[in-house]
């Protein structure tokens, strides 16, 4: 691919929010025929990235050229006109729709004025031909899978005379089959001259499918390298920012007896979401849960939470089997879960700080049982205390803290249940350095007084010296358990990165 032509070329790319540089300053070569993955963790800047590719947010610096000629999308139809376009995990086409009229949405054949459909039906047949859909196009979008609507976008994508097709997280619903026919698809487009970006979390199908890679990192390129010269744990490296150090300052807990076994996890799993998995969690212990972004760590959570019904396996409490319907019921058997987006799923932006530490309670007691206000003032207050929460009234909106000291907030609203399971996922991510301090001590300090406790992590040191054991997850499959000596950071780095059926060397160029 090194010697190909370029088809589009970005310098300098650069935007910026109130408070934030999202994007600072990136590069990115594409070449025709190459499939290039564009990789990085949460807030890397792959997001922002298409957007100003594909004119879904304005250029604040920097350019794109396009065969040779300086483009400037003000909106994706302006960028697929220019030929780059982009197709998103979250389907965009309209269900409701058939098959024929999403393809040919906003470009629909005519005859007198009037849309054609009986030659929209005939052209959509055609079209899907070349990517082996023998399916009717006059059914609704909705009736086919999603693997199916996929390569419906893509066709409708490729038909738009696509030169760049940016694929954004495209087999994160599909099974490995679907995954097959999406590959298959996507060499033949490449090999026909088109440049294809193709964004996922998976490293094993970074691997399989990929020509270069290119990794972002807080909105800075990190830099682009061909993927067959480029080691797995060299990827990772680029990716989380470094390896672990082996003079961390993060020093490991001392070793203790974990008490009975709280929870058992037997084959637990949900189609499209997360392989069964098998886990166990003891009163007075930390089970770390370790991985890369798009692993399946969160995935594991929501169904040890009730927050997606598993179609394979079961949950024991006590050794007896419960049936999780929802969160309700998992807060009835005691469990508690701090998400890992604390401003979209956790705190209620609106609301007094005592009003959200109150509310898993309330919640559990019913609302047609209010806690009395006294006794939630009481409470507050006494979380408040404890955790040093920094605010100088629980009636100040809870918006209005520090990121930490919202996190503290969320921990309060869990503990004043009185949980003998508690869920974290990311619970130091994006907060200062002091209230980061104050959580992992938190965090020991809960465990030491008994409590069975499941954290989520991408911080492989920290994970390494607070966990009593970690469990591995990679490409939504659990693939390992280290215990003792072996949860070191090193042997979590391992079990990420290491493939599942030998080193895969990318595309033959």
């Amino acid at each position: 691919m090194q010697g190909a032509p370029v088809l589009l070329e970005a310098r300098g790319l650069t935007r910026v929010y109130p408070g934030v540089r999202a994007l600072d300053g990136v590069d990115l070569t594409l070449r025709a025929g190459e499939i290039h993955a564009l990789l990085g963790e949460n807030g890397a800047g792959k997001s922002t990235l298409i957007n100003l590719l594909t004119g879904a947010q304005p250029v604040d610096g920097g350019t794109i050229r396009l065969d040779g000629r300086d483009v400037s999308p003000k909106s994706p139809a302006d960028a697929a006109a220019s030929g780059i376009v982009a197709v998103y995990q979250e389907i965009t086409l309209l269900p409701n729709l058939s098959v024929a009229e999403n393809i040919y949405l906003g470009r629909e054949p005519t005859r007198f004025g009037l849309v054609n459909r009986t030659r929209m039906r005939q052209d959509a047949s055609v079209l899907l031909a070349r990517f082996g859909l023998a399916i009717d196009p006059a059914q609704p979008l909705g009736s086919f899978s999603t693997a199916i609507q996929q390569l419906i976008a893509i066709a409708r994508a490729v038909d738009m005379s696509a030169r760049v097709l940016i694929l954004d997280e495209p087999t994160a619903s599909l099974d490995s089959a679907e995954v097959a026919v999406l590959f298959r698809l996507m060499r033949e487009l490449a090999a026909g001259g088109m440049a294809i970006v193709f964004v996922t979390h998976f490293l094993d199908q970074v691997y399989a499918i990929s020509d270069r890679i290119t990794v972002l990192r807080g909105g800075r390129l990190v830099g682009e390298r061909m993927a067959a010269d480029l080691p797995r744990l060299d990827l990772v490296a680029m990716m989380l920012g470094k390896l672990p150090s082996a003079d961390s300052h993060l020093q490991r807990h001392a070793a203790r007896e974990p008490g009975e076994s709280f929870v058992e996890v037997k084959g637990l799993g949900r189609r499209h979401l997360v392989s069964p998995f098998t886990a166990e969690v003891r009163q007075g212990e930390v089970l770390g849960v370790a991985g890369l972004l798009g692993s399946g760590r969160t995935e594991t959570a929501l169904l040890l939470f009730g927050a997606e019904r598993a179609d394979t396996g079961e949950i024991l409490v006590d050794g007896k089997p419960v049936t999780l319907k929802g969160p309700r019921d998992a807060i009835r058997l005691g469990f508690g879960f701090c998400p890992e987006d604390r401003k979209l799923d956790g705190i209620i932006p609106d609301l007094s700080i005592r009003e959200n530490i109150v509310l898993a309670l309330q919640a559990r007691q019913g609302w047609l049982k209010p806690v009395p206000v006294a006794e939630t003032r009481k409470l507050a207050e006494d979380y408040i205390k404890l955790l040093n929460i920094r605010t100088p009234d629980a009636e100040k909106p809870i918006q209005l803290l520090s990121g930490g000291n919202q996190q503290k907030a969320l921990l309060a609203r869990w503990l004043a249940t009185k949980p003998r399971l508690l869920i974290l996922d990311e619970p130091t991510r994006g907060i200062d350095v002091g209230a980061h301090a104050e959580i992992i001590v938190l965090l020991e300090k809960l465990r030491d007084e008994g409590m069975a406790l499941y954290v989520i992590s991408s911080e492989v040191e920290e994970v390494a010296a607070y966990a009593d054991r970690v469990m591995v997850m990679r490409e939504r499959t659990q693939a390992g358990l280290l215990t003792g000596d072996d949860v070191t950071p090193a042997a979590i780095i391992g079990a990420i990165v290491k493939p599942v059926d030998g080193e895969p060397s990318g595309r033959a160029a």
